[in-house]
Order: structure tokens, then C-alpha cells, then sequence
């Protein structure tokens, strides 16, 4: 799989996206999911302009990190387990899968600076994805004014996978709604400006909808197993 090209795709489709809304191109981040790739692959990445890198497993995200250090920022896209925090939050530049009080606790107790941190919503209700309830995220972000070194910078969805081009498309505006009501609030440690939003089969309408970060793994970097 040639990355460069891929890329070149890839934004050649928020290109088209970003025209039909009246948006910036540079307000949309592309972040590779290197999940199922090997190292060689994400350093394709990161040479063909990427600047920023998504792990959904602490393991795999150490040994990325090992390799590739400060040419990338860095994101922890996965759910993240309290008692592995401590293991990358001095490393990762955001996490994308705030959800519960226990966790932003432990990411304050561990970090010595302020995490950028998208709280992880569960738009769609299924059972089968994580994230809180989107009725509870208002609630959820008051009680972080507690934890001085968590920084909400913006909500995390997953959409169904569907071709349901109006299903995908309330999950994501169910969510910039979200979006919008938590930077209402004009809380100083929850800007709140930020949507990560949209994966390989949907980021297309993702953008239309409002992402600045879109989570591209197979389409970009494609799939083989280290």
C-alpha cells in the first residue's frame, strides 16, 4: 500500500467536503491509526507528511513511541484502562476516550501537565461501543473543574458501520450539538472546540458534519498484522 498516495486521497476527499460546507481544509487533522501495522508502516506515515499518530492499545503505543518519538504528536484513541495510565499519559499529547471520573482522575494524579482530552460519548447508544451517555456529559464535565491537569478540548464519537448516510449523519450532529451546548458554558478548562469524529467508511460525511479530527487506520495505512 503506498501511504503518499492513500493520503493524497484522503484529502482530496475532505478537500471536496470542506468546499461543500464552506470550511477550512486546515481545520481538519488526519490522524493514522496505526493499530494494525508495523512500525515500517507508521514511519511510512509519518514520512509522508502525517503529523499525528493514533494506538488504541498501551502496548502497541509504547512500541511506537519507542521508534518514533517526538516526530509525531501523538494520540490514545482506545479505551484506556485506569491502572495503564501511568504507562504512556507522559508521552500521549491527547486522549480521545475520557469517560468515567475514575480515569480522569488517575490521568491527574499521574500527569505533570495539563492532558488535552476529548470525552468519549456514546451518540448511538449501542451497546457494543464505549463512551458515556450524551445526557450525562454536562454533568460529567463540571465535575472535572477538580482535576487541574485534565483539559477538555473536545467529545469523541464512533458512529455506527452502516451506509445509512442519514444515520451517520444525526450521530454526528448529535454530536457537534453536544459540542456546542459544553463550549456554551465558556469554561476556561473545557474549551471544548474540538470533534473526533469520522473513520475510514465515513470520515467523508464526518467532515461535512463538523470534524477536525478524523481517525483513519485501513484507508491510509492499511491492515497487516505485526
Amino acid at each position: 500500500m503506498n501511504v503518499v498516495t492513500s493520503l493524497a486521497d484522503i484529502k482530496e476527499y475532505i478537500e471536496e467536503a470542506c468546499k461543500k460546507h464552506g470550511r477550512n481544509t486546515e481545520e481538519v487533522n488526519i490522524i493514522a491509526v496505526t493499530k494494525y501495522v508495523s512500525i515500517d508502516r507508521a514511519k511510512q506515515a509519518v514520512e509522508a507528511g502525517v503529523v499525528d499518530l493514533g494506538e488504541n492499545r498501551v502496548e502497541g503505543f509504547q512500541s511506537k513511541y519507542d521508534a518514533l518519538g517526538n516526530r509525531a504528536k501523538w494520540h490514545f484513541i482506545g479505551t484506556l484502562q485506569s491502572r495503564k495510565v501511568k504507562d504512556i499519559i507522559e508521552q500521549v499529547d491527547y486522549v480521545h476516550s475520557l469517560d468515567r471520573l475514575s480515569l480522569a482522575k488517575e490521568i491527574n494524579k499521574r500527569a505533570t501537565r495539563k492532558i488535552s482530552c476529548f470525552i468519549q460519548v456514546n451518540v448511538s447508544g449501542e451497546e457494543s461501543k464505549h463512551g458515556m451517555d450524551p445526557e450525562n456529559v454536562l454533568t460529567f464535565v463540571e465535575k472535572l473543574k477538580a482535576y487541574e491537569n485534565i483539559q477538555v478540548v473536545g467529545l469523541m464519537t464512533m458512529a455506527p458501520f452502516t451506509e445509512d448516510e442519514s444515520l451517520l449523519r444525526n450521530c454526528f450532529r448529535s454530536l457537534r450539538q453536544l459540542r456546542d451546548n459544553v463550549r456554551e458554558l465558556g469554561l476556561e478548562y473545557a474549551p471544548c472546540a474540538y470533534l473526533s469524529m469520522g473513520m475510514s467508511n465515513d470520515f467523508p460525511i464526518a467532515v461535512e458534519e463538523g470534524a477536525t479530527h478524523i481517525r483513519i487506520g485501513t484507508k491510509l495505512v492499511g491492515k497487516e498484522l505485526e
